[in-house]
């Protein structure tokens, strides 16, 4: 035949370009590895969370969430400081989050305290998972927008579904805090409706502050910020629940902040347009 059979690329049956058997599998760069780590570990906390649930370990429960939202919100800044943002990364990412922040936080809340009011409180835990499904979708096809202007980065379209999951576990922080929550079957109607409150925000256009733009920090300001960073992570190994509780309600007082912001920048964005497109009789008057 011309080539013998040892010759022949043993894979495909064909013979070897430039003399030498192709690869199989090409190289992947470490670049692009590591921020997929980092998104499987997210995935393998929510996991964790869920059987820490079952076995009615719930405070520790929520900390695996918590932390997985701050592994969450690493994994795409590394991605982008390394250059290893691909694909692959982005779809990986959209199923842990729905894994971490809608699976996770739902099972917890519902082993926890929402089975006392079994058909509610089922029905409560599928709308939060139902919810972060439908925001993550939506993120999903918003990203690839190229009409939107440059000042929307500031903000997300609905609660983000990691902020979503660590908003739903208040009464859980509560109830394991120095403040301690009452029990019975009222106070459980009570998380119920807090728990679809909080899918409503999900799932609502109402602008949430993304604090995308938050990645320098001023020169003057670096041990000030790097001194505020440590002592909350000090005040978190210290005192979980509470230091959650705080951050929690800090963030729900943040939203009418952002409505306004939002508001006010449309209004600007108009204005603008307007006198664009305004005769230029009527601009000079």
């Amino acid at each position: 035949m011309g080539i013998e059979r040892d010759e022949l690329d043993m894979d495909t049956g064909s013979a070897p370009l430039n003399g030498r058997r192709r690869r199989r599998f090409s190289r992947i760069p470490m670049r692009i590895v590591l921020p997929n780590l980092v998104t499987l570990l997210a995935i393998c906390l929510g996991l964790t969370s869920i059987r820490f649930a079952a076995e009615a370990k719930f405070e520790m429960a929520a900390v695996f969430i918590v932390c997985a939202a701050v592994l969450d919100g690493l994994d795409g800044r590394l991605a982008r400081a390394l250059d290893g943002a691909s694909r692959f990364g982005a779809e990986l990412d959209s199923l842990a989050d729905f894994v971490d922040f809608g699976v996770a936080p739902a099972f917890l809340l519902y082993f926890w305290s929402l089975h006392q009011a079994p058909s509610f409180g089922w029905f409560a835990a599928m709308v939060f998972a139902i919810a972060a499904a439908l925001r993550l979708a939506r993120f999903n096809v918003m990203i690839d927008d190229p009409n939107k202007p440059a000042w929307h980065a500031q903000f997300f379209v609905g609660m983000p579904a990691p902020a979503g999951a660590i908003c739903a576990m208040l009464p859980i922080y509560l109830k394991y805090s120095v403040v301690g929550l009452p029990e019975g079957r009222l106070f459980t109607y009570i998380e119920i409706a807090y728990v679809i409150a909080i899918a409503f925000l999900m799932v609502s256009r109402i602008p949430h502050f993304s604090g995308k733009q938050i990645g320098r920090v001023p020169r003057d300001w670096f041990i000030p910020v790097l001194f505020a960073v440590a002592a909350l992570v000090l005040l978190l190994a210290t005192f979980p629940m509470e230091v959650l509780v705080g951050l929690t309600l800090a963030y729900l007082a943040m939203v009418p902040l952002a409505m306004r912001r939002h508001r006010a920048m449309t209004l600007a964005d108009e204005a603008s347009a307007a006198a664009l497109l305004a005769p230029e009789g009527a601009r000079k008057a």
